[in-house]
């Protein structure tokens, strides 16, 4: 592994050559929850970010691939001045920083999310999906795996017994028929509000897609209206639902005969889905790769959880193992090494 330090003169140098500027400086832009960080540098009275992916960690190529899909698509995506793949380097479009999550309130969360559903639209109808993993039953599993081995046993020091275990195979199967009987389409994966900057035009510039596979049409939906960083109202979350529903329909991305009670459903299971991986990989984040504050997030999430859940009987095992795994516990609170 290259020495941070090393890391630092590499991309400081590459940066230098590519925009001819001896004189320039880089700056941290931010970082995500994988290896990949990002450094802001100006020329000639331009912004620009280096994106920086160490190639043993993070290969950059799915970054620039799925990005030439969305920019194809019309989608309002960093546009990429130089590469260098050896190294991980990429030189590209500054979007700005004025990401949604600290500007989204009563009074902006209406257009905002409005100029996001209508983006989302078109990335559903629009992305070329050829070619593109699918997201199936086992990619799915996968992922709900995720949260038991790193929130129930590392986090809560909980290890299932054989008949928890069944608790949680039965909740995953209904999780898994669910999204399996979804039509597909291309999914972002990661559609929320810190992914999500606010531009001059072509509102939203959208980052952080290299994950992207075919899969369930609810799934980015529930991504941006379930946000693992903000919660709205439950009446107003499945008011976006359903008018989502409604242009899927006009797109003739879904049959008619999807009612609003079968889409709610899909929207709902299939967020349940991705908040249990998510109380797994917040987990991860914070004992395995030493990402502080992602704990600090884990009772918004378990609660999305216990709340969805609830609503459903098929489920009610499930939530009550996990209530009581829980407890009164302070979930932001890191367990003993």
């Amino acid at each position: 592994m290259t020495p941070i330090a090393d890391r630092a003169t590499i991309r400081l140098a590459w940066t230098r050559s590519i925009l001819d500027d001896a004189s320039l400086t880089l700056e941290s832009a931010s970082a995500d929850a994988s290896f990949r960080s990002y450094w802001r540098t100006r020329h000639a009275g331009q912004s620009w970010i280096v994106m920086d992916s160490p190639p043993a960690q993070e290969d950059p190529r799915p970054w620039l691939e799925i990005g030439a899909r969305l920019s194809a698509a019309g989608l309002h995506v960093p546009q990429v001045r130089a590469h260098d793949l050896e190294q991980g380097l990429l030189l590209i479009e500054d979007l700005g920083s004025r990401l949604y999550l600290p500007a989204l309130n009563e009074g902006t969360v209406d257009a905002l999310y409005g100029d996001a559903l209508e983006a989302l639209l078109r990335m559903q109808r629009e992305a070329d999906t050829n070619g593109l993993p699918a997201y199936d039953h086992a990619f799915l599993q996968r992922e709900l795996e995720i949260m038991p081995e790193w929130f129930l046993r590392r986090h809560l020091g909980c290890t299932p017994e054989c008949e928890e275990w069944d608790v949680l195979e039965s909740a995953f199967t209904v999780l898994l028929k669910s999204a399996l009987e979804q039509p597909r389409c291309f999914v972002h994966r990661d559609y929320h509000s810190r992914n999500l900057l606010i531009t001059a035009h072509d509102n939203p510039g959208i980052i952080d897609f290299q994950g992207a596979l075919h899969g369930p049409i609810t799934y980015d939906l529930a991504s941006l209206l379930r946000d693992c960083y903000i919660v709205w109202d439950r009446a107003r979350v499945e008011a976006w639902a359903e008018g989502h529903r409604l242009r899927l329909l006009g797109a003739g991305l879904i049959e008619p005969a999807v009612s609003r009670e079968r889409f709610l459903r899909w929207f709902d299971l299939i967020g349940l889905q991705r908040h249990i991986k998510v109380l797994g990989i917040f987990c991860r984040l914070y004992y395995r790769d030493g990402k502080s504050g992602y704990l600090d997030d884990l009772p918004r999430v378990y609660d999305y959880v216990i709340e969805v859940a609830a609503r459903y009987p098929e489920l009610a095992d499930f939530v009550a193992f996990l209530q009581r795994q829980v407890g009164t516990r302070d979930l932001r609170q890191a367990a003993a090494a």
